[in-house]
């Protein structure tokens, strides 16, 4: 059999073509707004620093983080630091986005400084036999302080930490009854490192809780059932480096949460500048490997 004259030249060319195929990248996930770095909130920052900086120092640590948004966590030695706080902030661009707790001495600061951070107060049990006289007993007990944070043009967030008052149900709960009595911006901060119980339900605790979230702040997320969760050491954990957080992560994208997301420097022995760090680098490589 003749073999053409034009095979050779064919498969010759069509080798070389080959050879300067470029490949088509690979498609790059989309990072939603909410978990692009300059929207994350920087939190426990203040009493969980081993260097002990002053407001100056912190405020140009997290700018030089690539961070825009702080929620503030004092304690008694940072009541004379308040004020000098929010003007740091405010000089280096920041958003003092939430404070803890409530202080009678802060209130009147912000509106002399023209912000409006969230409140965040735990949950505690409330008082009763049924889970309903409970419900109604912690409604109860807040009243005043959403009534001040209602006066003051402050949303009020019920933070979760563990026991009754940090489960998804109770936190609803006692947001819908203080909603029914006309304190509309009262909602929940729910936090990865007090919810290890609730990594199995959390894609229904989400749905639950998404129409009254006003933050989600992650976390390393250790296997219970495997690690002892009651430690400090592995109850907070840099995220990346835990079991659960990835899918906790597309949970929340999947589930369409497009409100604030924190990250923690809730690690008392180290230098907060370094655990800001690894959160940040863990969330990236959770971030760029999403389905």
């Amino acid at each position: 059999m003749k073999v053409s004259a034009f095979a050779p030249r064919f498969v010759f060319c069509l080798f070389f073509a080959l050879l300067f195929i470029t490949p088509l990248p690979a498609e790059e996930a989309v990072i939603p707004a909410n978990f692009q770095r300059e929207n994350l909130v920087a939190w426990c920052i203040v009493p969980f620093d081993a260097k002990k900086r002053d407001p100056r120092a912190r405020a140009d640590m997290v700018k030089s983080l690539g961070l825009r948004r702080v929620a503030y966590d004092w304690r008694e030695e940072n009541i004379p630091e308040f004020e000098q706080e929010m003007l740091t902030y405010k000089e280096r661009g920041l958003e003092f986005f939430a404070f803890w707790n409530g202080h009678e001495s802060a209130y009147p600061l912000f509106p002399k400084h023209g912000i409006k951070p969230q409140i965040w107060h735990t949950l505690q049990t409330g008082k009763g036999l049924s889970n309903a006289e409970k419900i109604a007993s912690a409604a109860e007990s807040l009243i005043p302080l959403a009534s001040r944070t209602k006066e003051a043009g402050l949303a009020l967030g019920l933070y979760n930490h563990g026991g009754w008052g940090g489960l998804p149900d109770n936190l609803v709960a006692v947001c819908k009854s203080l909603r029914e009595r006309g304190y509309a911006d009262v909602g929940i901060v729910y936090n990865f490192h007090h919810a290890h119980p609730r990594i199995a339900t959390f894609a229904d605790d989400l749905r639950k809780m998404k129409p009254y979230l006003l933050c989600l702040n992650l976390n390393g997320m250790a296997d219970p059932a495997v690690e002892d969760v009651s430690k400090a050491d592995v109850r907070v954990k840099a995220i990346g480096t835990g079991e659960h957080e990835a899918e906790m992560v597309a949970t929340i994208i999947a589930g369409g949460y497009e409100g604030p997301i924190g990250i923690l420097g809730h690690v008392a022995r180290r230098d907060v500048e370094e655990v800001l760090r690894e959160n940040l680098g863990g969330l990236d490589r959770i971030l760029r490997n999403l389905p």
